[in-house]
């Protein structure tokens, strides 16, 4: 194998839903050149950060890997355009970023002969299919610790928490908003229900102080959006709750911001709660999977999920701690993501991980 680079084909829906495309494209970026030979599947080039993925010069093939498991009669015969790619390119392992419970594709993996790679990102679990793709997986990875319990019969799992550029992400400097006399509140989400924004607004809305201001930042232009602007009118909060929209670059308001809130009903791992660690910015966080594993050292932090009162009482106890305890906080936070959150320990995994599975093929 030392000899022979190893050929690792990415599979993913798109670049420009999710935050799966930008984990990708590090790994694609950064795994070691000399050992690894990277090529991604896709189904189109749609969204902006495809330009990005593409400018890599890396293999790029439009094609979905996954078809329709019913009718099950002819489930076979549809495998085969994609099992011809696999043998075509002669990949030695397939990675997925798939979010759905297709088995279509690793079963083309293992009629193939080649291993199959897949990474549990979001919570959903329960079904026969979800079994299917994991009993056909050589290795599954988990992104928190609540995930092991789906698989208790599959050895060949592991814990890999995603990595994050720390060079991109640095400490903030001293918010300008402390000399405004305004608290800056800022939750960076997609905005669909399951992030449970409401909550944020909800404990704004209890909070006595007029001076606090929150920014969402995400798509607003959804219903979910518009039932939480409607939500802020009704509750008489448009001087305090701004809609920022998608922002391409959330660094700039990280960096205005006094404290970093995310309320979800449950998570996969939150990078964006990563990120606003990783720029020294004090952070709450619903206590549920993957945001309890990222704050796992720092309990204090976590507030009942859906629960309002409890939110907007954490927010007022961060609100009258004095700035430079605010920031001793934020520098703790920082060294964190630095010793367990890094892209380094991120690819060094990934690469054991393709080594160790095809040394044992």
């Amino acid at each position: 194998m030392s000899l022979k680079k190893i050929r690792i084909l990415y599979t993913i829906p798109n670049f420009n839903t999710a935050g799966s495309g930008k984990v990708v494209y590090d790994l694609a970026k950064y795994l070691d050149r000399d050992r690894f030979e990277v090529h991604i599947a896709c189904k189109h080039n749609q969204g902006a950060f495809f330009k990005t993925v593409e400018a890599l010069g890396l293999p790029i093939h439009f094609i979905d890997p996954t078809v329709s498991v019913r009718p099950y009669l002819s489930l076979l015969k549809r495998l085969s355009p994609f099992k011809s790619f696999l043998k075509t390119h002669h990949f030695d392992v397939v990675h997925s970023w798939h979010w759905s419970s297709d088995w279509s594709e690793p079963l083309a993996c293992k009629l193939s002969g080649i291993p199959f790679v897949y990474t549990k990102k979001a919570m959903g679990w329960g079904n026969i299919h979800w079994k299917l793709r994991s009993y056909l997986s050589r290795f599954i990875i988990t992104v928190n610790s609540d995930m092991t319990a789906f698989f208790p019969y599959k050895k060949h799992q592991g814990y890999i928490p995603f990595g994050l550029d720390l060079a991109y992400y640095t400490p903030r400097h001293v918010s300008d908003s402390q000399v405004e006399g305004v608290f800056k509140i800022i939750t960076v989400a997609n905005l669909v229900p399951v992030k449970h924004i409401e909550i944020l607004i909800q404990a704004i809305g209890l909070l006595t102080e007029k001076q606090m201001q929150l920014e969402i930042l995400g798509d607003d232009d959804t219903n979910y959006a518009r039932e939480l602007k409607q939500l802020v009118k009704t509750k008489k909060l448009e001087t305090q709750v701004l809609f920022l929209g998608k922002q391409p670059d959330v660094r700039p308001y990280l960096s205005q911001a006094d404290l970093y809130v995310i309320c979800s009903k449950q998570e996969g791992m939150p990078m964006a709660l990563v990120e606003a660690m990783a720029m020294g910015l004090p952070v709450l966080g619903s206590d549920v999977a993957g945001i309890k594993d990222v704050l796992k050292a720092f309990p204090n932090l976590l507030f009942p999920a859906s629960n309002s009162e409890a939110l907007a009482k954490k927010i007022q106890m961060l609100y009258k701690t004095p700035i430079d305890e605010r920031q001793l906080l934020g520098s703790e936070l920082r060294a964190y993501t630095e010793q367990h959150f890094s892209l380094e320990q991120f690819i060094k995994a990934h690469e054991a991980l393709y080594t160790d599975i095809l040394e044992k093929k």
